[in-house]
């Protein structure tokens, strides 16, 4: 009865919601928003719990989406309250996706309770580039393929296949909405606070509790405010302003935060270029980001065929999709913190190396190069990913490359310059519009319409690649553990716009600075390169692409989901025994993590990523990438304390196997931010499944 009662209420969010009280079933795009009765929710939370008080855009959006406001007596206390809400709608990574759905599938649901989506975009890796990888992509991982989209057609979700394009790009395109709450299995999920909607990454089991009408609980969070006045530069991009932002917060500062952009700054950046900044968010930690509503937002809702969502937003502009006015007049007083940002004064910056919070302005990148001892020279150059593949990112980084094949220059000898386009809607269009010509006029490769080289999916072979040798990367990323690209822990990865990526293929150099240095052309003048220039959205609308990476519709409750008992890919699920209510005895602490733990540490991709599904194979990897300070800093090294037992001394997950099937518990003790990054459920249950007991870490 009470999982009913909650569909019912999911589907009155929707203004063309089905009337039967259940899930409209799998969407090619979002429908649009029921503003009235988030309205109505919003004013009974206003007129009860919250006393009138004047709110921020985030606070409007969750209180609109609380579970049962009348159950409530008090208003929420940040960092204390746990927030029962009511999600609209659930997007999900086929990495990720393979763990929510084995969970899923033990619910005894017929159908998701909220709209959901699965997009293949992580297990495509780049080498040949395009069609080609997407290719051997079908030979290397078909089984989880057809497992994800027979489980699409058995619970009605959209299936979108592989090539078809990245998730948060896609996301955007098709499924993001302004005020609505939506959940999603990857840390990059804020993207679509672009698009006004508040986006949050969650693990597998969080998502399940949506699409299995379960209130989803969230630690109610701060506000943090971040004041955006006057407008960039011609050489600075929207991508400038969160790296400026990472480089103030460091990657602790927005955690336990939603940070809320404001000003008049605002109205100044396209709706992809906010989607960049709430994308690369989730690199200081927040809880997700957050743009209020927008004349561009309207403009590119209208682009991508969905006015009808742009003109219900519209009329609540004012009222629910943007903080109110005294907030706006008076923001000490409402946000908890706030940042003040400067448009005019930005400068073009570069990230890294190895987190992507060490910022350093472009006009002291030459001399900090040389101080720190950087690899000056560029031996690849990649844009794209979900952080910048957008129409105005390429459409602006072509213009560079014009200018420099109009001079007969190239990418620089022994520089790799590779291009991801965020979807087959921008590959389609960049390739109609001359933007694909003019990356390959210059030597690009032009990579599948996936993640690929951001997240790991990189195969750089011995013909290319400087084997374990120190080199250095730009890359239009949002994220540079160390070894994350490539493998190769002296890989330099340096994250930056699209402009100065492009900037440092064609001078090959991280010293260049395009804003005072000059490039030589193929006769040996002089030149230099002028601003860069492009369009916020295509001037003959988006090109609808090849139909076959467009999203599979195909409800057929009566599927069967393939899972093979032998597989080495996927593995159906037992519950972990639940605590016995004592107290832990006799742990031992297997390894004391020394420095900086995320999930790339505790559970890497790359290679990993085709064991998302199979929780024992992948356990394999479990705390790899960390160092053991009672071993002096040794990686994924420990010693066997208990008598008897083998190993004596081996990698953490051998160890750890050890004291599993020997009884023995076993604890981490970890240092600062441990677990930031991706892959955080895998980062919890793989541990567990090893038995570790708890992880104490400073934070």
């Amino acid at each position: 009865m009470f999982r009913q009662q909650a569909i019912r209420s999911i589907s009155r969010r929707y203004a063309t919601a089905s009337a039967t009280g259940t899930s409209t079933g799998p969407q090619a795009r979002a429908s649009v928003p029921d503003y009235a009765l988030f309205s109505e929710r919003l004013n009974l939370a206003r007129s009860t719990i919250l006393e009138n008080k004047p709110l921020t855009l985030a606070q409007k959006i969750l209180y609109a989406h609380l579970h049962d406001v009348g159950s409530m007596t008090s208003a929420p206390v940040a960092g204390e309250t746990y927030l029962k809400l009511s999600p609209d709608r659930v997007a999900m990574q086929d990495a990720s996706a393979q763990m929510a759905i084995l969970q899923f599938m033990l619910s005894g649901m017929a159908q998701t309770a909220v709209p959901t989506s699965i997009h293949c975009d992580h297990l495509v890796e780049a080498y040949k580039g395009g069609d080609l990888d997407v290719a051997r992509s079908w030979q290397s991982s078909r089984e989880i393929y057809e497992f994800l989209q027979a489980a699409s057609q058995k619970y009605g979700i959209a299936f979108w296949r592989p090539g078809s394009g990245i998730i948060h790009q896609l996301v955007l395109e098709n499924y993001a909405a302004p005020g609505t709450l939506m959940l999603g299995t990857d840390s990059h999920t804020p993207n679509a606070g672009g698009l006004g909607m508040l986006a949050i990454g969650v693990g597998g089991a969080d998502a399940v509790d949506a699409m299995a009408a379960i209130p989803w609980e969230l630690k109610a969070p701060g506000i943090m405010g971040v004041h955006l006045r006057g407008k960039l530069s011609a050489w600075a991009s929207p991508k400038d302003v969160i790296l400026a932002v990472a480089g103030k917060l460091s990657v602790r500062g927005g955690t336990g935060f939603v940070v809320e952009y404001f000003g008049d700054g605002v109205d100044s950046l396209s709706c992809t270029g906010m989607a960049t900044i709430c994308n690369m968010g989730a690199e200081v930690g927040a809880t997700t980001s957050v743009f209020p509503y927008a004349p561009s937002m309207a403009r590119y809702l209208r682009a991508t065929q969905r006015t009808g969502i742009a003109e219900a937003a519209d009329t609540y502009r004012a009222s629910y999709l943007s903080a109110d006015t005294e907030v706006v007049a008076d923001p000490s007083r409402y946000y908890d913190e706030v940042v003040e940002i400067d448009l005019a004064q930005l400068e073009p910056g570069y990230n890294g190396p190895f987190t992507p919070d060490l910022h350093t302005p472009r006009s002291k990148m030459t001399e900090t190069t040389q101080a720190e001892g950087w690899t000056d020279r560029v031996s690849a150059a990649l844009i794209g990913s979900c952080t910048n593949s957008s129409y105005q990112d390429l459409s602006r980084a072509a213009s560079l490359a014009r200018q420099a094949s109009s001079r007969g220059l190239r990418v620089a000898e022994g520089t790799e310059f590779l291009v991801s386009p965020g979807s087959e809607q921008i590959r389609a269009t960049m390739e109609r519009d001359g933007i694909q010509a003019a990356f390959e006029g210059i030597g690009a490769t032009v990579l599948a319409n996936a993640c690929g080289p951001c997240i790991g999916q990189w195969n750089r072979d011995a013909g290319r690649a400087p084997s374990r040798e120190s080199n250095s990367i730009v890359s239009s990323f949002n994220r540079n553990f160390r070894a994350r690209n490539d493998g190769n822990p002296n890989t330099l990865n340096f994250l930056a716009s699209p402009e100065m990526v492009l900037a440092a293929a064609l001078s090959g150099r991280l010293s260049f600075n395009p804003l005072t240095d000059k490039l030589r052309d193929a006769d040996g003048k002089e030149f230099a390169l002028e601003p860069p220039v492009g369009s916020e959205l295509p001037a003959e609308g988006y090109a609808a692409g090849r139909d076959e990476y467009k999203p599979l519709l195909d409800h057929q409750p009566d599927r069967q989901i393939p899972i093979d008992p032998a597989s080495q890919r996927l593995q159906s699920l037992d519950a972990f025994k639940p605590w016995n209510g004592r107290d832990f005895a006799d742990t031992r602490v297997l390894v004391t993590v020394q420095g900086k733990c995320t999930t790339d540490h505790i559970s890497a991709a790359g290679k990993w990523l085709k064991y998302k599904g199979h929780l024992e194979n992948l356990a394999r990897n479990t705390l790899i990438g960390a160092a053991n300070a009672a071993m002096d800093g040794a990686v994924n090294l420990v010693r066997n304390a208990v008598p008897g037992l083998t190993p004596a001394e081996g990698t953490i997950p051998d160890v750890a196997t050890s004291y599993r099937d020997a009884g023995v518990p076993w604890m981490v003790i970890a240092d600062y931010n441990y677990g930031e990054g991706s892959a955080r459920e895998h980062a919890a249950m793989q541990p567990r499944f090893l038995g570790c007991n708890m992880v104490v870490a400073r934070s």
